[in-house]
């Protein structure tokens, strides 16, 4: 099961228009709030140019990529986390999700409505943090009840475990999302067991104007932001073309990959995820697993009894593969390392596994 990024903001900042583009869907994208009220979900494949280079090299019929799922969240605005503008179902939605891209409005159009009258980038961002982290405190509250009542027992790991939370509902009060909280790995845990939805890894999305004369987007994003820039109305004139007309657009504006593209790489590093791939005459695909899994874990995403059965699995670097030309001359130079049970995956490992059932 694919991995999901959910793509959350006040209303018309661009939300929709920007899933469209990734998806390629055709969903609503009015100039009002709440035009979208149940999330829509599309799966978006991940742009990896090497699945065509080895799948040339190995004539294979077909190119599988890996992908992940955008959903696209209505509008969360000011009191979302006591159900205002519908906020109890936006925020059960942010809960299901494992990452999420927050779209901020850049960009000025008088024509297009804002909940607060005009873009302010700065409130904005905090206005929709605020709403999460009131939300992730009212679920602490109820743990942290739970637990104090449970400490009056005496057990020593109960009443340490309600220090953490403590100090959770402490830092999550002055404004620091959960993601930012820094703790032992004991207490890690502790944290993980509430499931905050400031835990989850979070990107920042500038919905700016791209200006083509300079090649820069306006207003400029301010230093510490992190946040990728993209002109979702310009993504959305992109994604109408096809493919040779988007490569030749982008190539005319200087571009060297599309704003979302540059969003899928940005959403699958946020993921912690990396790819493995396996190529040969019927398909070249690509797979995901997390960054640091084993040969074992990523033999099971091909099937449970490459997992189960697993003895060890043959891996080349796809550019070292390339290089040689055929998986024969890579042998023959001693290229094609065999490796056992404790061997961490790395990006761009080409794999054959051999296992027994």
């Amino acid at each position: 099961m694919p991995l999901s990024l959910g793509i959350v903001g006040l209303p018309n900042v661009g939300k929709s228009t920007l899933f469209n583009a990734l998806t390629r869907q055709s969903v609503v994208a009015e100039n009002y709030p709440f035009a979208t009220i149940d999330p829509n979900v599309g799966m978006v494949a991940v742009p990896d140019s090497r699945l065509e280079k080895l799948a040339a090299l190995e004539h294979s019929k077909k190119i599988v990529p890996t992908i992940i799922e955008f959903v696209d969240i209505a509008g969360l605005v000011k009191n979302a986390h006591k159900g205002e503008g519908r906020g109890n179902k936006f925020l059960s939605a942010i809960r299901e999700v494992d990452a999420i891209a927050e779209v901020v409005r850049f960009f000025e159009d008088p024509g297009i409505h804002h909940v607060e009258g005009g873009p302010n980038p700065a409130r904005d961002r905090e206005t929709i943090e605020i709403e999460l982290i009131l939300a992730d405190l009212e679920t602490l509250k109820k743990r942290l009840e739970a637990v104090k009542s449970q400490a009056k027992s005496g057990d020593k790991k109960i009443i340490a475990k309600a220090k953490v939370l403590e100090r959770i509902e402490k830092e999550l009060s002055e404004g620091k999302l959960a993601n930012r909280i820094t703790l032992a790995e004991e207490e890690q845990e502790t944290l993980n067991e509430l499931q905050l939805l400031t835990s989850k890894p979070l990107l920042y999305v500038a919905n700016s104007t791209f200006n083509p004369g300079t090649k820069t987007y306006s207003p400029p994003i301010p230093a510490g932001w992190n946040a990728i820039p993209i002109d979702a109305k310009l993504e959305a004139e992109l994604n109408a073309l096809s493919e040779q007309e988007k490569k030749d657009y982008l190539k005319e504006l200087g571009l060297e990959l599309s704003g979302l593209d540059r969003l899928i790489q940005a959403a699958y590093k946020t993921l912690g995820l990396i790819t493995f791939l396996t190529t040969g005459p019927d398909e070249t695909r690509a797979w995901t697993v997390k960054a640091g899994s084993k040969a074992p874990a990523a033999a099971g995403k091909i099937h449970t009894d490459f997992q189960r059965g697993f003895i060890k699995a043959e891996t080349i670097n796809w550019q070292k593969l390339l290089d040689e030309g055929s998986w024969a001359k890579a042998r023959e130079h001693g290229l094609v390392r065999t490796e056992g049970k404790e061997y961490v995956v790395a990006d761009g490992d080409v794999m054959v596994f051999k296992f027994n059932v």
